[in-house]
C-alpha cells in the first residue's frame, strides 16, 4: 500500500520527536514501557458534544456525553464525577451552559445534537442546577428531541 509522502514524513517526525518514546542514554530510562495506564474517567461517556469551562475557575469543567450524562471535573480533568445520574431520565446530552453571573447555575439540554441516523438519541428537554450540579430540576421541552445549544443571559442566570 502506498501512503502519501507527506503523511509518512509527518508520522516519522512525530515518532522521533514524541517525548518518552525513546530510551534516554543519560538516565537509562526506557520510556513508555515504564508508564502504567490508569482510568481517569468518565468510563461510560462515549462521544462528547457539549463541554464548557467556568470563567475564573481554570480547573472546573462540565462535559455532556451523548450516552453517559453530565460529568464534572474540579481538577482540570484528572478525575471526573457524574452529576446527572439519579436526576435525568436520559443519558444523552446535547448542550451544557454555565451562567456568567452565577457559576452555580448550569443548564443542560438533552438529546444528542449531531444527527447520526439510527444512532441518534432523543432527549427529554432542559434541566437546571442552581448548586453547581448537586441537584437538578427539569424545566420542560420534553418533546424537543435534541437541544444543541443553550445561551444564558449574561446578567440574569434565570433567563436562558
Amino acid at each position: 500500500m502506498n501512503f502519501p509522502r507527506h503523511l509518512v514524513i509527518s508520522f516519522l517526525i512525530l515518532l522521533v520527536t514524541m517525548p518518552g518514546t525513546r530510551t534516554s542514554a543519560a538516565t537509562g530510562t526506557a520510556g513508555l514501557e515504564d508508564l502504567e495506564w490508569r482510568l481517569i474517567g468518565p468510563w461510560i461517556g462515549g462521544r462528547v458534544t457539549a463541554v464548557t469551562g467556568v470563567p475564573g475557575q481554570p480547573n472546573l469543567y462540565y462535559m455532556g456525553a451523548t450516552g453517559g450524562g453530565v460529568w464534572k471535573t474540579e481538577n482540570a480533568g484528572t478525575t471526573w464525577e457524574n452529576v446527572s445520574d439519579g436526576f435525568f431520565e436520559v443519558g444523552t446530552i446535547g448542550a451544557v451552559a454555565v451562567a456568567e453571573s452565577d457559576p452555580n447555575v448550569i443548564y443542560v439540554g438533552t438529546g444528542e445534537s449531531p444527527i447520526r441516523g439510527v444512532t441518534t438519541s432523543h432527549g427529554d428537554g432542559v434541566w437546571k442546577s442552581t448548586d453547581a450540579g448537586a441537584t437538578w430540576t427539569h424545566l420542560g421541552l420534553k418533546e424537543a428531541g435534541q437541544i444543541a445549544r443553550i445561551q444564558i443571559h449574561p446578567d440574569d442566570p434565570d433567563v436562558a
